[in-house]
């Protein structure tokens, strides 16, 4: 069909997830004085932040759970630590910043994001959409250790999204800035790939075939001006009631981009 490329245009490995699942159980950061990496979620609502969190987890427990699952409304900034297989914690955490909204005065600011950025954000803190955090108030990290800080930065956004919304894409260039200031890595996650793509909903493998995609990652690379080695395409665990390989493949190879992206930031610190 004229829909798919006759040969993938990036390299992906299927099917072999032992390798990358026995890497991330034995990463430690680099930097000793982190306890872990930590990954700062954000992209638009309903792009699929949680269920991406909740994917990772299934990934890592080696079965389908439903730990993480927090309502996309709350404006707590949520915080998830993954379990390994033994009760003990990954090195690495999530924070998942509730949904950029359309509009000023709805879903989270921009200030509040430069602060948790720097790592002044307390866990569970919950937003004001009205009125930003600031020093001497209840969550506020005076002095942030650096594992409070954020190690990497993740965008969110799903591949079946209309049009991007100008307000929305003027929050997401102003966080980028932030980070870039501080010489944050940043990522991006398109999610949905096979809500987007027949024929990638056909055979997840064609992930790196499909025109469609393609083009959906060079739009969003270039709107939001970050580099097409940085895009990740994800199929979340969604309806599935076990894993599936190929699923998982995806999530490995973007969840440990990040982690190394992060472990290399954070060992500059």
């Amino acid at each position: 069909s004229f829909t798919v490329l006759r040969t993938s245009w990036r390299e992906i490995t299927w099917g072999d997830n032992k390798n990358a699942l026995q890497y991330l159980k034995n990463f430690r950061p680099q930097n000793e004085e982190a306890n872990h990496i930590r990954v700062l979620l954000y992209g638009p609502v309903g792009a699929g932040k949680s269920s991406f969190i909740n994917s990772v987890n299934n990934v890592l427990q080696g079965r389908m759970t439903n730990e993480a699952l927090a309502s996309n409304t709350t404006s707590d900034q949520s915080f998830t630590k993954i379990k390994g297989s033994k009760g003990n914690f990954y090195p690495f955490v999530f924070n998942d910043i509730m949904g950029l909204e359309d509009g000023d005065g709805r879903g989270v600011r921009t200030d509040d994001i430069k602060n948790a950025l720097k790592g002044h954000v307390k866990d569970g803190y919950k937003f004001n959409p009205v009125s930003p955090l600031s020093d001497g108030d209840h969550g506020y990290t005076s002095s942030p250790s650096i594992s409070d800080r954020v190690h990497v930065l993740v965008c969110i956004y799903s591949a079946n999204a209309a049009q991007m919304n100008q307000s929305v894409l003027q929050k997401m260039r102003e966080i980028r800035e932030a980070a870039s200031e501080l010489g944050i890595p940043q990522l991006a996650i398109l999610s949905h790939v096979d809500e987007a793509c027949g024929e990638t909903e056909r055979d997840l493998k064609n992930v790196y075939k499909s025109k469609h995609l393609k083009k959906k990652m060079g739009d969003f690379s270039s709107s939001l001006g970050i580099p097409m080695n940085c895009i990740l395409p994800v199929k979340n665990y969604s309806d599935e009631i076990q894993l599936n390989s190929d699923v998982t493949t995806l999530i490995l190879s973007a969840l440990r981009l990040m982690i190394d992206f992060g472990d290399d930031y954070a060992d500059k610190l």
